[in-house]
């Protein structure tokens, strides 16, 4: 157990109805990749989609041992569907960084940008289209790249542009969908208040 972690906070969690989806589901306790996308139901997706899922799956293991455990999952769960704009936008930086370098170039950008249509078959605009104008109104020193910085001060100073990000790239809908399926809609209050 962690700091802070009690046995009761443990009892709590396996008596979930949530907890005991994700068991039958995985019963090893340790999602992989390859689980993470059938639960999810984003397997067979094109190479660039694909490439999205696996960065994301890679954010959501925290502690990077190359698998997600429950309570990975439902932090992940929790931030993407209930979390605050800013903790949003930091993990929406993360996940467009595919590089890693703190930065995220026209090229990550337009790459995830397509992945994440051929996910959600949300297409307001061309791929090309959006990520231009994307750099075009929050790229201040027209270097080319976002530092995290410029993307969440950009976004947050434009409303139209939080509108289209958080649309284009929302996810919840298929962490709602694994969470709303099944017997636990009683206690999805837990995952979606």
């Amino acid at each position: 157990m962690g700091a802070g972690e009690s046995a009761d906070d443990f009892a709590a969690i396996e008596n979930s109805q949530l907890y005991k989806k994700f068991m039958k589901q995985c019963p090893s306790g340790q999602l992989s990749l390859h689980e993470f996308k059938k639960i999810l139901g984003l397997q067979d997706m094109n190479p660039q989609a694909n490439m999205y899922v696996e960065q994301m799956f890679h954010i959501f293991d925290m502690n990077q041992d190359g698998f997600i455990d429950f309570l990975e999952f439902i932090a992940a769960i929790n931030l993407v569907i209930r979390g605050k704009i800013d903790q949003k936008l930091k993990w929406y930086f993360k996940l467009y960084d595919a590089d890693g370098n703190g930065c995220i170039d026209k090229k990550e950008l337009l790459s995830i940008f397509t992945a994440i249509q051929a996910i959600n078959g949300y297409t307001s605009m061309p791929a090309e289209e959006f990520t231009n104008m994307i750099f075009q109104k929050i790229d201040v020193n027209n270097d080319g790249e976002l530092t995290l910085e410029e993307f969440i001060n950009g976004v947050e100073k434009d409303k139209d542009l939080m509108e289209l990000i958080t649309k284009s790239f929302d996810l919840s809908n298929v962490l709602k969908d694994w969470v709303l399926s099944g017997p636990i809609k009683n206690e999805a209050w837990f995952v979606l208040t």
